[in-house]
This record gives structure tokens, sequence and C-alpha cells, in this order.
């Protein structure tokens, strides 16, 4: 089995549902161009309140995805 090494970028997902939607929207955001990705990790979840209700969840998240092997 080969170490791994991997790159992490940060992206910001939004929900009008809530924030488990907003992660999943990142998510699936990357893999439309990312190949590899392994993990995620919440570093800030946020809000937009409009008329004392929520109206968009914000979730920041670092994404892990795997470096293809040089050769």
């Amino acid at each position: 089995m080969a170490d791994h090494v991997y790159k992490t970028i940060e992206l910001t997902g939004s929900s009008t549902t809530g924030s488990d939607d907003a992660i999943r929207t990142a998510i699936a955001r990357a893999a439309q161009t990312l190949r590899n990705i392994d993990w995620f990790q919440v570093v800030e979840t946020r809000g937009h309140i409009v008329d004392g209700a929520i109206a968009h969840w914000q979730v920041t998240l670092k994404v892990g995805f795997r470096m293809d092997d040089p050769g």
C-alpha cells in the first residue's frame, strides 16, 4: 500500500434547507471537477437571517482529495 498525499481546499456551500444540504451542495459541486475526494471537515457554520427567520445556511468546509501518483 502506497503512502498518500492529500491536497486540501476550502469551500462554502449554501442552502435554504439546512446545514447538511449546504455540505452536500459543496461536495457535489467539487466532485464535478475534482477526482479522489476522500474527506471533509466542517470549519464554520453560519447563516443569513431575513425577517427574523433563517433564509440561508452557509457551511465552510475543508475538503481533502488524494493526489494522483506521479508514475
